[in-house]
């Protein structure tokens, strides 16, 4: 089984991957236990040289049914899905989708195990703590990489946050999300980004993601148009195809040049 979670943040801390700030973000109330729930496939079952990490958060609140953008939602998990399958190292891709409200599709495993999103198993009806989960999914990956790193196993991670809405009701604030998103990025191993799906009322879906430390060039905030987001999850299914490939077309991107350097799609932000 994949190791205790509160031993592998102590160690991420202590090789100075998490500050004592993000530890402390991290340190809250059945966090850990949500985060143990992700870490699914124990890395030393994982017969690779090097591992790329996937890691989606999906808002399952109910505006996403109001909105009728349940179908989109699940066919773009499925895309980002199917398209990692077709990639050529898709054998040392390991991937973990959470909903935002606190159910997990499938912790971390081969692609092969990944579920199919569908109506039987995504049915938006819940709220948006989106720093809460945040915190969880992120707390997730770098106590993945963790249990890969103490394997001697290099590891690369990209993570995507998808909501229709900004934070209700979290106990953490954007701050305590920015942390730990600030300690992951100095690392040059991970890549965070978010993809703003609109909903009932407006959102500044960039503000709330700079607000999470999340870069510019790593935030898609489609129009209103199903079709638009579509293709803004062909963006992200395309980017995490792109810097799974290569290490260094995962630097490429994770040093300044985004969706725009990782994506043969073109990026419309804010159109």
């Amino acid at each position: 089984m994949s190791q205790n979670v509160n031993e592998l943040l102590g160690a991420a801390q202590q090789q100075g991957v998490l500050s004592g700030q993000s530890a402390s973000a991290l340190a809250v109330a059945n966090i850990g236990a949500q985060i143990q729930g992700a870490l699914g496939m124990p890395a030393e079952d994982i017969d690779a040289s090097e591992v790329v990490l996937v890691s989606l958060l999906i808002d399952d609140s109910g505006s996403i049914r109001f909105k009728q953008n349940s179908q989109v939602v699940r066919d773009g998990h499925n895309t980002v899905v199917d398209a990692l399958k077709g990639a050529k190292l898709a054998n040392d891709v390991m991937i973990h989708c959470r909903y935002l409200n606190g159910t997990v599709l499938y912790p971390y495993g081969l692609l092969d195990n990944a579920a199919e999103m569908n109506s039987g198993n995504y049915n938006p009806n819940g709220g948006t703590p989106l720093y809460d989960q945040t915190l969880v999914l992120l707390g997730a990956v770098v106590a993945k990489s963790q249990e890969f790193m103490n394997q001697g196993v290099p590891v690369r991670t990209v993570s995507c946050i998808i909501t229709d809405g900004a934070d209700e009701h979290s106990s953490s604030e954007a701050d305590d999300v920015k942390k730990v998103v600030d300690d992951m990025l100095v690392q040059e191993t991970h890549i965070v980004c978010g993809l703003g799906i609109p909903g009932i009322d407006y959102v500044d879906y960039s503000q709330v993601f700079r607000d999470m430390g999340i870069r510019d060039e790593w935030i898609l905030t489609p129009s209103d148009d199903p079709k638009k987001i579509r293709e803004a999850f062909q963006t992200v299914s395309d980017s995490a195809v792109a810097v799974s490939q290569s290490a260094q077309s995962f630097t490429q991107a994770a040093l300044g040049g985004g969706f725009n350097v990782a994506s043969s799609t073109p990026v419309a932000v804010n159109p």
